[in-house]
């Protein structure tokens, strides 16, 4: 039987490669979730991937995460320097945890070096691009079979 690993994803990512390339890169969501798929299936994963421009429904599927996930990737997006309800959402994740970024939040705007997810994340990429999820999903499988 397969693990299950919540991919979540913040505000505005539903609009990703239509805008700003420089930063975000072209691929589109979709682009991702299949590429996170693929990875999955690699792995032995099944992936639920996820999409919201509302902090609570992020939350309310981290908290749905808790009984049906054994690990969690997140890129919280706009909300990850201003969301202390996600960062106690993911702090009651006992899973693995990896928070991903499209772009280097800490080569921009001095307001997106602050990541409250990070305090509840197991590990941060960023600055990768769309391969930043692949890694991410590299660890997890990595995280979750190693021995207890």
């Amino acid at each position: 039987m397969a693990t299950t690993v919540y991919v979540l994803n913040g505000p505005n990512l539903n609009l990703l490669g239509t805008g700003e390339p420089d930063i975000y890169g072209r691929a589109t969501l979709k682009d991702v979730e299949a590429m996170c798929r693929d990875a999955g299936k690699r792995h032995g994963l099944d992936i639920v991937f996820r999409q919201s421009n509302h902090e609570g429904e992020l939350i309310d599927w981290i908290q749905e995460a808790r009984e049906r996930a054994a690990a969690i990737i997140i890129n919280p997006a706009g909300f990850t320097a201003t969301s202390i309800a996600l960062l106690d959402a993911l702090l009651m994740f006992e899973g693995p945890i990896v928070e991903v970024h499209l772009s280097n939040i800490h080569r921009r705007e001095a307001f997106r070096h602050k990541s409250y997810v990070s305090l509840a994340a197991t590990g941060v990429i960023c600055g990768l691009g769309a391969r930043g999820y692949l890694l991410a999903l590299d660890a997890v499988a990595d995280l979750l079979a190693a021995p207890a």
